[in-house]
């Protein structure tokens, strides 16, 4: 009989947590990335006649995947979309391109990876 008096209030507080909404129960909660969070390198480039180079720094935790894209000012001369590179946490990359003659306008595109 006595066995029976101690598990009534175990079994009484276990049905009591088991009936409570998921909400109510203490649980550890996952930190989401929310879309106001910032993101992107920020890319100088400077333009030296004809060769191009570009310094992207990422001082925010996302990877940054950036690209140089150049465009010539002659008609014949072949615009040139750089290889995307990883710009990670914290760090720094130079990217170069050229032309044969001038240089009609240069920028640098991002992509969230």
């Amino acid at each position: 009989m006595r066995l029976f008096r101690s598990l009534v209030p175990v079994t009484v507080a276990a049905a009591l947590v088991l009936c409570l909404p998921y909400d109510a129960l203490p649980h550890p909660r996952v930190a989401r990335p929310s879309a106001d969070q910032p993101f992107g390198a920020e890319c100088r480039a400077t333009v030296h006649g004809s060769e191009v180079v570009a310094w992207c720094h990422n001082p925010y935790v996302d990877t940054d995947r950036v690209a140089l894209h150049i465009e010539c000012a002659r008609w014949w001369d072949i615009d040139t979309d750089g290889t995307p590179v990883d710009a990670g946490p914290a760090t720094t990359v130079r990217l170069t391109g050229r032309c044969w003659k001038e240089v009609e306008a240069v920028w640098v595109s991002h992509e969230k990876t």
